[in-house]
């Protein structure tokens, strides 16, 4: 159920940045939606949150290689890769970028300046420098935290 929710939330977030803002933008598109996906670690263990993600988009009409296209993006838990990751799916010019994890996060935020980057399973996105503040985030960053006490 967890699983689910997270799935449900990223992808909300991800069909608001795809959203046409004019009628002349309503018009059918010559270019297909790219998200970027950043992870930390292997897919292996996020296969349900992927899943579920890819559900949520199809329930809201966002087939994946139809009418958006994911680049994933994997550091196999070698985290000195994300800086090289980032960069490279900065330069794909995705539409938006979501990162998997705290370091993957910091890495997207050293890679771009400008591409939308929503985060989840950060621990504390102030602390860590991601955000100013939970109530305004300011900058390009936005995402889920997960804070225990």
């Amino acid at each position: 159920m967890r699983l689910r929710a997270m799935g449900l939330i990223v992808t909300l977030a991800l069909s608001l940045l795809c959203v046409p803002l004019t009628a002349a933008e309503a018009q059918p598109r010559a270019k297909v939606p790219r998200i970027g996906f950043l992870g930390s670690s292997s897919p292996s263990p996020y296969e349900p949150i992927i899943e579920a993600l890819r559900q949520g988009m199809r329930e809201l009409g966002w087939v994946e290689g139809h009418n958006v296209t994911i680049e994933f993006r994997w550091a196999e838990g070698e985290l000195e890769r994300l800086p090289a990751l980032a960069a490279a799916l900065a330069r794909l010019e995705v539409d938006v970028l979501v990162t998997q994890g705290t370091p993957a996060a910091i890495a997207a935020k050293h890679a771009t300046q400008t591409l939308p980057i929503i985060f989840v399973q950060v621990g504390d996105p102030v602390g860590s420098g991601l955000i100013t503040s939970l109530a305004r985030p300011g900058g390009n960053l936005t995402g889920l935290s997960l804070l225990a006490f």
